[in-house]
């Protein structure tokens, strides 16, 4: 079986006139996950959104391949239908509309087949014992009055639910406290599977103490300066990121190499 998911080449994009990437080189198998890290303003949230296809972010060179597809200028919803899914990392409140109809919805909507109203809300009940979810959530109005670690459990809840081939998590860990990051780490292990693949960014390590990546990488004004394991997230701990911001990229991340 083909393991090859995702293949993104010498990427480069521009929100307005700013440029942000510089040249992204990044490839995620199935049952992988990856790990990126960088300081603020690095790229991170706009790599994410790039992949997603977000109107805003303009592509000006390089390519996005998924399941060996170009998918430069495919829509946002194509690119769900397809399999990829973006967890947000400021969640919007939307009072009037519940968890289980906002769930329900975006299920047919990505998966093009109308959902039963009695077999989605087994699914759901399914998916919710999954993650040790209480039933009575899915009565509430989406993400409003809810936690910041009610939030992110959420979108975990969406990601079991659409079942995406890539999941891209953007700052899944930011503003939770140890146990909600604990929380959230388990409900990402449970749905990762043999035949998806995880992209996890954040700019610490804190979500590392429950999970294990198999790959970490460090992006620095707009590429990827460098790629490991566990021992550069611990090095990272450490030292920081100021060391990556003055060295020269290596031949591996390179144009000339993709």
């Amino acid at each position: 079986m083909d393991k090859k998911l995702l293949k993104i080449c010498n990427l480069e994009s521009k929100v307005e006139e700013e440029k942000i990437l510089n040249g992204i080189n990044l490839e995620v198998n199935k049952g992988e996950l990856h790990i990126i890290m960088g300081p603020n303003g690095a790229g991170k949230s706009t790599l994410a959104n790039v992949l997603m296809g977000h109107p805003e972010h303009k592509i000006t060179n390089g390519d996005i391949e998924f399941e060996g597809e170009n998918i430069n200028q495919l829509a946002v919803d194509k690119r769900a239908k397809k399999g990829i899914f973006l967890s947000f990392q400021y969640p919007q409140e939307i009072p009037g509309v519940t968890v289980e109809n906002f769930l329900r919805t975006a299920k047919t909507a990505v998966s093009g087949e109308q959902q039963s109203i009695f077999d989605f809300k087994f699914l759901l009940e399914e998916k919710m014992n999954l993650l040790n979810i209480d039933q009575s959530y899915a009565d509430r109005y989406l993400n409003k009055g809810f936690s910041g670690g009610e939030k992110k459990k959420n979108e975990i809840l969406q990601m079991a639910v659409l079942e995406p081939k890539l999941a891209i998590l953007d700052e899944t860990d930011s503003g939770l406290d140890v146990d909600a990051t604990k929380t959230v780490a388990e409900g990402i292990k449970k749905v990762a599977s043999e035949d998806n693949a995880m992209i996890i960014i954040t700019h610490h390590n804190k979500i590392l103490d429950y999970l294990k990546p198999d790959y970490v990488h460090v992006l620095v004004d707009g590429r990827i300066a460098k790629s490991g394991n566990m021992e550069l997230a611990e090095e990272i701990e450490r030292e920081g990121f100021a060391k990556y911001k003055k060295e020269v990229l290596d031949e591996s991340n390179s144009k000339s190499n993709c």
